[in-house]
């Protein structure tokens, strides 16, 4: 149906944004429990097809874009929305701010010696992929770097389950090895506003992630990680993970009443 939409135009703007996020859904539900990426490419090949050779004013067809209107008019009015994956949840929000920025979809993790909030942060149309973070002995980052698999050199995830139930698995051990890894250079470094810090802090450091790395970031595996590493002058960087989980179905869930970003 997303398909036929996209191709027939059968759904309001908040109707076939919301069928896109219960599809990014149930594709990372499939791949946590096992399903093969190769299986799900063909499935997703087969309903393209199948898209292409219906007529847009088939009685079949409109009674099953009627059914779909049914089910997802509710979800589309949803304001709230939690993913919880393996380790960690992402949490969005995509309620109406026109004045101070929000976290609209996030995670929070700690590191050793800090806390950070990740995930998508702005206003109505206009959210960025942003990592935001406190370090307890003040220390000062002159920038960030967000790394992550590169598909173009991988057939998948590269998850190092020895000796651990998958679901269990660090985060750490959920990237695959270097020469396998791609990299996004923060393109923005600032003072973080109280409307990202967390509440129990007052100040932190902001960094803003290209576009791309949110495009990249929704194509992953959901049960592996990135990580957001921080660079300072004379010292070792410090390393923050982050589980890939639902972010796709997150950013999706987001564009039912913002314009994609």
């Amino acid at each position: 149906m997303t398909a036929a939409d996209a191709r027939c135009g059968l759904f309001e703007a908040s109707v076939g944004s919301a069928l896109a996020a219960a599809r990014a859904q149930a594709r990372g539900a499939a791949l946590r429990a096992g399903a093969n990426l190769a299986t799900l490419n063909a499935v997703e090949r087969r309903a393209l097809q199948k898209a292409a050779g219906a007529a847009c004013d088939s009685a079949d067809l409109n009674l099953a874009a009627s059914r779909v209107r049914s089910a997802f008019e509710g979800y589309a009015k949803l304001i709230k929305m939690d993913y919880p994956g393996d380790v960690s949840q992402w949490r969005a929000d995509r309620s109406s701010t026109l004045t101070a920025a929000r976290w609209r979809l996030a995670q929070d993790t700690t590191f050793d010696g800090g806390t950070m909030v990740f995930g998508l942060a702005g206003r109505v149309g206009a959210n960025r992929l942003m990592a935001v973070a406190n370090f307890e002995d003040g220390a000062t980052p002159y920038a960030a770097r967000l790394v992550l698999r590169d598909d173009g050199l991988t057939f998948g995830a590269y998850l190092d389950a020895r000796g651990d139930s998958l679901d269990r698995l660090p985060l750490a051990r959920r990237l695959p090895p270097v020469a396998a890894q791609t990299a996004y250079a923060a393109e923005a470094r600032s003072r973080a506003g109280l409307d990202l810090l967390p509440k129990d802090l007052k100040n932190g450091w902001a960094f803003r992630f290209p576009a791309e790395a949110a495009r990249t970031l929704s194509g992953l595996d959901p049960r592996e990680a990135v990580m957001v590493e921080f660079l300072f002058e004379g010292q070792a960087p410090r390393r923050a993970y982050v589980e890939v989980g639902d972010f796709a179905a997150g950013r999706a869930f987001l564009q039912v009443a913002n314009p994609r970003p």
